[in-house]
């Protein structure tokens, strides 16, 4: 069970990582151009601020863990995550985007789990 956990938390913060680091990097019209178009509903700053958030999580899913130093930030990184994609989950909702609703969802279910399962029987 606990390689499934890494293999969920890995695949958890390639995505995160990467996300984060286009919204980081990419202007918000490009971001829009490419499909993105709730970045309409934000500014900038809100963008990247995002952006950040999405970077930090995915560290804090994986750094932790293997330093062996405040373990305790892998579960809490997961929990941020969750409540990262319950908002980006009513963002779209609001724009009727269900494909990205859908998206949101499942991928808070999996850090949902990570969180449960490193609070809990597979702690670090």
């Amino acid at each position: 069970m606990n390689i499934a956990l890494w293999i969920v938390t890995a695949v958890l913060a390639l995505a995160f990582l990467a996300a984060g680091t286009m919204k980081i990097a990419q202007p918000k019209a490009k971001l829009a151009a490419t499909g993105q178009g709730w970045v309409e509903d934000f500014s900038d700053g809100a963008v990247k601020g995002i952006g950040v958030l999405e970077v930090l999580a995915a560290l804090g899913l994986i750094l932790p863990a293997l330093l062996g130093v405040a373990t305790v930030l892998v579960p809490a990184a997961a929990v941020g995550l969750v409540l990262l994609m319950a908002g980006a989950a009513f963002t779209h909702g609001r724009r009727h985007e269900t494909p990205n609703v859908v998206i949101n969802l499942v991928l808070a279910i999996l850090a949902a789990g990570v969180a449960l399962a490193r609070f809990g029987p597979y702690g670090l």
